[in-house]
């Protein structure tokens, strides 16, 4: 089989342990494109977050893509041109916030290149703006404040709290948006129907290329959708159980030791 599209989760994939993406990595992931092999970075990031590991892998150069909010948006890195979006209810974002100060939750967006914050910043929401570098921006009027298109919203607290408001928001919102757990202390609230197979489905159609042409590769459980859609499954080494058990190759070696270089090496030179 010739594969003629990679595509990459950030943490714990590209980006090893400290957050970096090493040179051996870099070099693996220029010399595809240079072959003209695109290749997408799919992640829960905002945009924002998702720029300066794009830059370093010299998407601007190649036009390849980046696929942020877990795709709910697809943007061409090249032209900055959104080619697929979708987004929560206008008035959903209000609802939520209603209901994160009566459970003592906090709740954020994003605007541009900044973290809007309907509830006082914590700690969570901090990792959030340091992870993707940009400011916490508080907003006491969030329910009036936020009537532009939001991709998602995002509810953070005490693992323990979240645990037990994860089915308690999913059935309640369950016609109006999906909201799941992707880190202890994160409630993510994305549009119905949204996840990366789902809008892995639009780029290849504009690309043109087969699902059976796609390697996919990850380690968390908002990769378990591309690694079950895709042609070639990857999981990483440090990659989630759950995301092992579905995948149809497992690296060697871990995202601190260039598991993505091998994948490259293995299916791709």
């Amino acid at each position: 089989m010739k594969y003629k599209l990679l595509v990459l989760d950030i943490d714990g994939t590209v980006t090893n342990s400290k957050k970096e993406v090493t040179k051996k990595t870099k070099e693996a992931i220029v010399r595809l494109q240079e072959r003209g092999i695109p290749v997408a970075i799919a992640s829960g990031r905002p945009p924002q977050g998702v720029y300066k590991v794009a830059e370093e892998l010299e998407f601007q150069k190649f036009g390849s893509y980046i696929l942020p909010f877990n795709g709910a948006r697809i943007l061409n890195y090249k032209t900055r041109e959104c080619v697929y979006e979708k987004t929560l209810p206008p008035r959903l974002p209000a609802k939520l916030w209603k209901d994160a100060k009566e459970y003592g939750i906090g709740i954020i967006t994003y605007r541009g290149d900044e973290i809007i914050s309907g509830t006082a910043p914590d700690s969570y929401m901090e990792i959030e703006a340091k992870i993707n570098s940009i400011p916490i921006i508080y907003r006491e009027d969030f329910g009036t404040y936020v009537d532009f298109p939001v991709n998602k919203c995002l509810l953070t607290g005490k693992p323990e709290d979240l645990e037990a408001l994860e089915p308690v928001f999913a059935q309640k919102y369950v016609h109006e948006a999906q909201v799941f757990r992707s880190e202890p202390y994160f409630l993510e609230v994305t549009p119905k129907n949204v996840d990366k197979a789902y809008c892995l489905r639009h780029l290849l159609e504009i690309l043109g290329i087969k699902r059976e042409e796609m390697v996919c590769c990850g380690d968390g459980f908002n990769d378990l959708s591309m690694i079950q859609f895709a042609g070639l499954g990857v999981a990483m080494a440090n990659a989630q159980e759950a995301v092992k058990e579905v995948a149809d190759y497992i690296t060697e070696q871990d995202n601190d030791h260039d598991g993505i270089a091998e994948v490259i090496e293995k299916f791709f030179d």
